[in-house]
């Protein structure tokens, strides 16, 4: 019988979160505390750019897009946002979604599952994600158990399942 299978990856909808920013967009042009303070979230290149006229008011602005990120069950580990930086007379908070697991977090996430996990499992790296194979399917479901019972700093998803 043939070794069965999953990748490990870190993979974002961008249509979701398409979805999340326009639905902050919107909930920001219809508050009532945002009136008249040209307080705005956009898309800048990759990048998402949310700006306003108070320090405040644009960690507010954040909070309303991690929510509707939330809503859409986009994980919050995928959102890097920065700091408020003054810029003018405006202040504004630049984020990008992260994407794809990197060469560390790939060998951090091999090492808990060679182990922590089951014996004869096997995690290579391959890319951005992570191939975790093993005899047995049980085992398998076992380690995807151990990483989500793990706090890890980057968002996680299992496919190819097989």
């Amino acid at each position: 019988m043939a070794d069965s299978s999953f990748d490990i990856v870190s993979k974002v909808e961008r249509q979701e979160v398409d979805n999340a920013l326009n639905q902050a967009a919107k909930e920001i042009s219809q508050r009532y505390d945002f009136k008249g303070t040209d307080a705005s979230i956009a898309w800048s290149g990759e990048k998402i750019l949310m700006s306003a006229n108070g320090e405040e008011r644009v960690k507010a602005i954040l909070d309303i897009f991690q929510s509707k990120l939330i809503k859409r069950g986009i994980s919050l580990k995928a959102l890097d946002a920065g700091e408020p930086q003054l810029s003018g007379k405006e202040y504004k908070i630049t984020s990008s979604i992260q994407e794809g697991i990197s060469q560390e977090n790939a060998k951090k996430v091999a090492k808990i599952i060679r182990n922590e996990g089951p014996k004869g499992v096997k995690a290579q790296v391959q890319g951005d994600e992570l191939r975790v194979s093993s005899k047995s399917r049980d085992d398998l479901q076992a380690v995807q158990a151990l990483l989500k019972g793990k706090d890890l700093d980057f968002a996680v998803q299992f496919a190819n399942y097989r």
